[in-house]
Parts: structure tokens; sequence; C-alpha cells
């Protein structure tokens, strides 16, 4: 699934889009230059989810949780992370498995690790015609779809 972004306000539908159509898990990982939007695009599904408090990107805390009612909702930046050790040792598998929306900016360093069913967004954001593109992928290794 694929969609065009001329403005930030566009990602408002976006986000509904993208919730409303990926029911088969609560593991999203995004990927894309700084600066595409990753972290935006987040903010604005958090707001569909419900979440209306600010949200910040992780990228020292490394995992922010966000609490509305009894969702909770997982906001990981994996770009500081080296290993699978660093993984394990901030108990990245029992956010998987929570069964909690997980958002995962930087997954690559992850990869080996997301066995399960999950989407995988990635966005490119053209400076100079100022347009996004964000495409968006089910994962499945387990019944090869893709």
């Amino acid at each position: 699934m694929k969609f065009q972004s001329e403005r930030l306000d566009d990602l408002d539908q976006i986000a509904s889009q993208i919730l409303s159509s990926c029911a088969q898990s609560k593991v999203f990982t995004l990927t894309g230059n700084l600066g595409a939007g990753k972290t935006t695009l987040i903010k604005k599904i958090c707001a569909v989810l419900g979440y209306k408090k600010d949200i910040t990107s992780p990228t020292f805390s490394i995992i922010n949780e966000y609490t509305e009612g009894s969702q909770i909702i997982y906001h990981m930046d994996l770009y500081r992370i080296k290993d699978q050790n660093e993984l394990f040792e901030i108990g990245f598998e029992d956010y998987l498995f929570s069964e909690n929306y997980n958002f995962i900016e930087w997954p690559k360093v992850a990869e080996e690790l997301l066995d399960m069913p999950h989407y995988a967004i990635n966005i490119f954001y053209n400076p100079i015609s100022k347009i996004r593109e964000i495409d968006l992928k089910f994962i499945d290794h387990h019944n090869n779809k893709i």
C-alpha cells in the first residue's frame, strides 16, 4: 500500500488509513532518512489511537511508553543500539510480545528478532518537491507473505 503526502496535514488521514487497514499486527517498523517524518507519522497514528499528550522522539531514552486508559503504546528508536545483546538488555522481546502497539524507528539491528507478522513502513521525503512517499508492507516470514 502506498501513500503520498504533500503537506504534514495529509498525515492525519494517512495515519487513519494505516490503522484501519492494519489489523493483523500491532508491531510497526519505520525506516527512512533523518527528517523523513517517522516520528511525525507515529504522532499522528497515536492521535488516531486516542493518545492526546505530547509525543517526543525516544532517541536518547530508546523507548517511550504512552498510556491512554488501558492502552499502552511503545515508541522505540533503535538508532543508538549497537547489537542484539543491547536489545536483550532493554527487554526488547518483552515489548514485542506484550500485545500492545509497538512503533520501532531504525529497526535494522532488530531484524532477526522481528520474525513475527508486522508492518514495515518506509518513508521517503524529497526536499525539492516537498513530497513524502510512504510505503506500507505486511511482513509474515512464516507464511511467506510480503
